[in-house]
């Protein structure tokens, strides 16, 4: 057998998340029937680098999946992008080594959230930012955006009854900064991992400290208390992009 390593990107409006399951669509179902399709009706399973949410949406998802036999690494990219549908792109395919694997292999992800702040909304965003009509001061949030880079134990910020033990995860890059010619915030995130909602959860944070109800100081207290009540709502999953991920070697 042969492995691959993809680098795939999709509009997460029209599917569950990345991860297969029982009930609605896909983007490992679309990818492993393509590929099935490719393969000559032989199953292909392919294994995700994030299991991206219900309407995330990613620029640089990575993908692994095996083959019998060596090929042509355009041709399979091509056959992948072209009989893939049209809300997914297959940017690059690889041969890798046998033992690599694209979610346990060590790396860094670097996620963007996109926030309309414009009043009113622009309809064209509905699936592509989050809405954030309430007054905001930008300049809070750089300050207290700050506060979460570093090696913190990111508890308050994850999703209440996850099922990850460790929640230490070191965050090198956490800033934000305004297009005003299109009424939007953008917050960039890279890390070496990151908790179930985690960056939804921050971001809904950092939003309610721009708008004055959270002190500057909170994002500190959430990572001193590892309390979730002590954060921001989860801001919606319309607004979450998997930029980028990069691999240690």
């Amino acid at each position: 057998m042969v492995r691959y390593k993809a680098t795939i990107s999709y509009d997460g409006s029209g599917f569950v998340g990345f991860q297969r399951q029982s009930h609605g669509r896909t983007v490992q179902e679309e990818l492993e029937k393509t590929l099935t399709k490719l393969n000559s009706g032989q199953a292909v399973t392919v294994h995700g680098a994030g299991r991206t949410d219900s309407g995330v949406h990613a620029y640089g998802q990575v993908v692994h999946f095996d083959l019998p036999q060596l090929r042509d690494l355009e041709k399979i990219r091509f056959g992948l992008d072209t009989q893939s549908p049209d809300d997914m792109a297959v940017l690059q395919v690889e041969q890798v080594a046998d033992n690599f694997h694209a979610r346990y292999h060590k790396h860094h992800k670097t996620y963007e959230f996109l926030v309309d702040i414009g009043r009113p909304k622009n309809p064209m965003l509905r699936h592509y930012a989050t809405h954030f009509p309430y007054e905001i001061d930008v300049s809070l949030i750089e300050l207290a955006i700050k506060d979460l880079v570093g090696t913190h134990d990111f508890t308050g910020f994850t999703a209440s009854g996850t099922s990850v033990d460790n929640k230490v995860r070191t965050i090198s890059q956490a800033s934000v900064r305004l297009d005003k010619s299109r009424h939007l915030l953008i917050f960039t995130f890279t890390g070496n991992g990151f908790l179930y909602k985690q960056v939804r959860n921050m971001v809904g944070t950092l939003l309610k400290i721009g708008n004055a109800r959270f002190p500057v100081g909170q994002v500190k207290e959430i990572l001193k208390q590892k309390n979730r009540q002590l954060a921001g709502p989860t801001a919606a999953p319309n607004g979450l992009y998997l930029k980028e991920i990069i691999y240690e070697d």
